[in-house]
């Protein structure tokens, strides 16, 4: 399934679709919203990352960033089906900590749900998914660093997951505010580290 049309929707597929698990796979999170879906595909990372009780887990954002980076840099070569090696697929957590996560994330996302539109539609599709893709590669590439500066990573997060949802819902005008978060995120780790 890859029709998400918000969050809260995918929350609910990703929660409903491991519910037997005993540890949640990456590889059971990209079978759950597929492999040809770039939106969610960059919203799932953001989102883990962007989740206290995971992504505060010293490495989790780096190997989000791997995720986000084969995704981003897969669509700028024009594959139309997402590849991922195995080792990255066996990636897992309990299935307590994935359920307490999604929980977390229910409320923000009943809010940010009503936010999402179609607007500026440009920003999300065409030419506007390529500009987004390039972002998300700069970004992979910088989350390792940011690891070392409290809360960059969840900025990083935040814009991957703005961006993912701009994907989904056709909203260009949560795709510009992604660039803004990218940006400040960006600017406030290179003045820490430099």
């Amino acid at each position: 399934m890859s029709d998400f049309t918000n969050l809260e929707q995918l929350i609910d597929h990703l929660d409903d679709a491991t519910r037997d698990d005993k540890e949640v796979t990456l590889g059971r999170i990209i079978e759950a919203v597929g492999t040809r879906s770039f939106g969610p595909l960059l919203l799932v990372p953001g989102l883990i990352i962007s989740a206290p009780i995971i992504g505060d887990i010293p490495g989790v954002p780096t190997l989000m960033a791997f995720v986000v980076l084969l995704v981003a840099g897969q669509l700028l070569f024009g594959r139309k089906e997402f590849w991922f090696p195995q080792w990255l697929l066996k990636r897992s957590v309990g299935r307590d900590k994935f359920a307490k996560a999604m929980s977390w994330m229910r409320r923000p996302a009943r809010f940010v749900d009503k936010l999402l539109r179609p607007r500026l539609i440009y920003l999300a599709r065409g030419p506007g998914v390529v500009i987004i893709a390039i972002t998300c590669v700069i970004i992979a590439i910088s989350i390792p660093p940011m690891e070392v500066v409290p809360f960059t990573a969840n900025g990083a997060g935040a814009a991957l997951t703005a961006f993912g949802l701009s994907l989904i819902a056709q909203d260009g005008l949560l795709a510009l505010l992604a660039f803004i978060v990218t940006a400040a995120t960006l600017g406030f780790v290179g003045y820490k580290l430099f």
